[in-house]
């Protein structure tokens, strides 16, 4: 199989002064290989539930009329064994402090994207990067991220990565499935919810999401049914601390979670366990 990783960038809330007290990044990553693959499925669950085929799948979109839609969509993606999605959130834009840094906020907005991506780069391994674009300003901040990734793994020749650059996310339907994830994860990270879908036990789903971030997995757990309601229950990031813990003093790197056949925990083994 060709190793070229595509990766699709999204982000939700980055705006400064948005009056969101959140903001989410997250990328998705699959082999290009497979990419065509996936577009098919996404076009064929459109054609499933009678959407137009230029249907743009959107976070902002879910909807109950919708929502058998979305469910199938995420669980294509959970079912999938050739896609990975990482995401960090900053729960608390009013407390950056840009001048202490000697940085704008988009300054800080491509740092933060750098980190996102910086353990996704593997050599041996060559990167095609496609962040949604959010402006015509950025060609030269891509530039300096692509150079910024480079060096972080040694790669002074620029091969490893090969191609990054802007897209428009209604042309690209992975890019699509970002923001249903992305917009699920900012939806909870600025504490919204819907009090009555809490009542509907009945109609509620089991589903499960993850959120990669410091090397470790976050499992999701119920789901109850309504508008933006598709992803958004999460445990604490203080249990995914305790998972983590807890897999690394056992010194297990992988364990497989006995209700998802396929799913997996991860967590990285610290160098001082050996």
């Amino acid at each position: 199989m060709n190793t070229t990783i595509n990766i699709y960038c999204d982000e939700s809330c980055h705006l400064p002064n948005d009056g969101q007290k959140a903001m989410a990044l997250g990328v998705l990553w699959c082999f290009r290989a497979k990419v065509r693959e996936h577009h098919r499925a996404i076009a064929d669950l459109k054609d499933k539930y009678r959407l137009s085929p230029f249907f743009e799948v959107k976070w902002t979109k879910v909807s109950p009329a919708k929502l058998d839609f979305y469910r199938e969509l995420v669980n294509y993606f959970f079912d999938s064994r050739t896609m990975g999605f990482r995401a960090w959130v900053i729960p608390e834009k009013s407390i950056l402090s840009h001048d202490q840094h000697d940085q704008t906020h988009d300054d800080w907005y491509y740092k933060m994207y750098f980190y996102l991506l910086r353990n996704l780069i593997s050599p041996g391994r060559k990167y095609h990067i496609y962040p949604d674009i959010k402006d015509t300003r950025s060609r030269l901040k891509l530039q300096k991220l692509r150079e910024a990734l480079s060096n972080a793994n040694y790669d002074f020749s620029r091969d490893i990565i090969e191609r990054i650059q802007h897209v428009h996310s209604h042309d690209i339907g992975l890019m699509q499935l970002v923001d249903v994830l992305i917009g699920a994860i900012s939806y909870h990270a600025r504490g919204l919810s819907n009090s009555a879908a809490k009542n509907e036990g009945d109609r509620t789903v089991k589903t499960y999401v993850w959120i990669r971030k410091y090397d470790f997995v976050v499992i999701m757990k119920k789901i109850p049914d309504g508008r933006r309601r598709l992803i958004t229950s999460f445990y604490s990031v203080l249990v995914c601390q305790c998972l983590r813990m807890y897999l690394e003093m056992k010194k297990i790197s992988r364990i497989r979670h006995p209700s998802f056949p396929g799913l997996q925990f991860f967590a990285h083994r610290s160098r001082r366990s050996g």
